[in-house]
């Protein structure tokens, strides 16, 4: 049992030496491996818990359990409310394994819409079996729009979308592998504020419903590397110390 423990010690480590995250660069991360009440638990330490809307509930997942969407059902999080000064705008990354099912639409993994009405961020699986990853900055400039891939319904994979002022490029991820890049066409920031809403499983104005499985979606103020997003597959995210310290477990890793 102390070789198990001490070998699960050693690889967390691992994982945050190559990870090299602060907690303050960790926005949201829904573990899916509990309910409380009517909210999904924010594991980030940032207490952005998801308010249950509609049919969201748990069932096995990529590791552990994982968030079942159905029948229109979302996540909300207080966008109106949320503090500017954790959205990300020099740089992101979203990021899930997800499990869709074939209703002929589009599955929104997460969703949210600044103060001015502009849809800032679309990371999907699009009705033609291709992802999108996209970010715009204020007044609907887009800032790059990445299309590209090919997703099956019933099957799990890795969606890891991110983009960075400074290298000025939106790249997307399927299962730890690039598929598609796009240089920045424009050098503003992201939209900074998401005050007309923000939800994890469908747009805004109630469209592009996610229906299926998802699990560990987690939200960055940077952009990881390719190196950075395997090792988030192969070793998962925990729980974090209080923000602006070093990522640290207050428990094992989900997969021990």
């Amino acid at each position: 049992m102390k070789r198990f423990v001490l070998f699960g010690e050693l690889t967390l480590l691992m994982f945050l030496l190559i990870i090299g995250a602060r907690a303050g660069d960790l926005v949201i991360y829904y573990s899916f491996d509990s309910l409380k009440d009517n909210f999904v638990p924010d594991m980030s330490g940032n207490g952005h818990d998801g308010v249950i809307n509609g049919d969201v509930t748990l069932a096995d997942g990529k590791s552990g359990s994982a968030g079942k969407f159905a029948n229109g059902g979302y996540l909300d999080l207080d966008g109106e409310n949320f503090p500017a000064d954790e959205v990300p705008k020099d740089a992101g990354t979203v990021c899930a394994w997800v499990n869709v099912e074939e209703t002929g639409g589009h599955h929104a993994i997460f969703n949210a819409r600044a103060s001015d009405a502009t849809w800032l961020v679309h990371p999907e699986l699009r009705s033609d079996h291709t992802f999108r990853w996209l970010f715009r900055a204020y007044g609907g400039t887009t800032i790059f729009d990445v299309r590209a891939g090919e997703w099956k319904p019933g099957e799990w994979l890795h969606y890891a979308g991110t983009y960075s002022k400074d290298a000025g490029v939106g790249i997307l991820y399927i299962n730890g592998e690039e598929v598609g890049r796009e240089n920045a066409r424009v050098s503003e920031p992201i939209a900074g504020d998401w005050g007309m809403g923000a939800r994890v499983g469908k747009n805004i104005d109630d469209a592009r419903p996610f229906t299926g499985l998802m699990d560990d979606l987690c939200i960055w103020s940077k952009a990881l590397t390719q190196d950075e997003i395997k090792a988030l597959m192969e070793t998962g995210v925990t729980s974090v110390s209080p923000k602006d310290s070093l990522v640290t477990t207050w428990g094992q890793i989900k997969k021990f």
